[in-house]
């Protein structure tokens, strides 16, 4: 396995910043990126008419068919396989998606966990898939064609036995019961799920400080939010303490916006494809800048919207929409948008 795809977690989290500090402070010493007022402007005229016409709503995530229901017993345990699960769908050698059903990436993903789940096999239950071999795993995941396969596949696995023997030795098999645990604090199941899944510790040095991006434990906590509409299991008293999911399609977006404007020397690595390590300076400033602009822009759509809208219910103006609302933007406008070059990194975390 190659090393770049696991760096050694530090000991204790709370010696990093949290994602928001991260963001702030790598934008403060970037070197290879700058971010435009202007640009903020208009991502905030955006997604101000996205709350106001309802196609920024927590309702999108369970419109999905692809989605489990919030009344479906297996949810949160889904929810968990899936985002454990949701990182990297593509090759080095083949940028063709990894299909399943006609879907592409992330979606293929989901495609196949159902496809699974349909066959009889209790892939959402930790005795099982913590003790799944890579064939079984390979099958599982069977794609479209012949000539394509689910991408770091060994990772995956290694991925589902720790988490599922961390769920059965600690947690009754069950990932509701860490939810619970939290208490109904955001921040405090970004802490444990951290502490108790290794696999989830998406961190860097950057600077001098020690930096947390934190990609799927945070849309992992996102999607439980948007599956129960922020109700039940899915409520979080400190929900608008999550951050967006720094990754490397937004990054496209928020440059077609303005927001974002890289240097020829980043530009230049960007255009010639080259694969840039996880930790990598311009690999974090690019996601450290991605979650400090979509942090400016929350805080002025709420001010906004406080000003302008003062009866408007804002519970549900959150960074998590606004990334699940841009996420789609870039799938809508992709042909538009393939243009902009974005940073290409084999990980396990995003």
């Amino acid at each position: 396995m190659a090393k770049f795809l696991y760096r050694t977690a530090f000991s204790k989290m709370s010696t990093a910043l949290n994602p928001r500090e991260s963001g702030e402070h790598i934008v403060r010493h970037a070197k290879y990126l700058k971010v435009k007022p202007d640009g903020i402007d208009r991502l905030v005229e955006e997604i101000v008419n996205g709350v106001i016409s309802k196609k920024i709503s927590v309702e999108n995530f369970s419109q999905h068919d692809l989605h489990p229901k919030a009344t479906d017993e297996y949810a949160a345990n889904w929810i968990f396989v899936v985002d454990t699960l949701n990182f990297c769908f593509w090759t080095p050698t083949n940028y063709t998606k990894y299909k399943v059903n006609g879907y592409t990436g992330y979606f293929a993903m989901c495609a196949a966990i159902n496809r699974a789940m349909a066959d009889g096999m209790d892939i959402t239950n930790p005795r099982y898939y913590s003790q799944l071999d890579l064939e079984t795993l390979a099958h599982i995941f069977r794609p479209d064609d012949a000539e394509t396969k689910m991408p770091l596949l060994e990772e995956r696995l290694a991925a589902l036995k720790q988490v599922g023997e961390r769920l059965l030795e600690k947690w009754h098999g069950r990932f509701d019961n860490v939810v619970r645990a939290a208490e109904k604090s955001a921040i405090g199941l970004l802490d444990l799920i951290v502490e108790e899944f290794p696999c989830y510790r998406d961190v860097a040095e950057f600077a001098g400080q020690k930096v947390s991006i934190l990609k799927r434990a945070q849309i992992l906590i996102g999607d439980l939010w948007s599956c129960y509409r922020g109700t039940d299991l899915g409520y979080f008293r400190d929900i608008d303490k999550i951050t967006m999911f720094a990754d490397y399609r937004i990054p496209q977006v928020l440059v077609h916006f303005g927001s974002l404007e890289y240097t020829p020397e980043l530009l230049e690595q960007l255009k010639a494809d080259r694969i840039m390590q996880n930790g990598e300076e311009m690999e974090v400033e690019i996601r450290g800048a991605s979650i400090y602009i979509i942090e400016q822009v929350k805080d002025a759509v709420v001010a906004k919207l406080k000003q302008e809208h003062p009866t408007m219910d804002l519970s549900n103006v959150n960074a998590i929409l606004i990334d699940q609302y841009l996420w789609d933007y870039r799938r809508k406008y992709a042909a538009e948008l393939e243009h902009i070059p974005f940073h290409k990194t084999r990980s396990i975390y995003y």
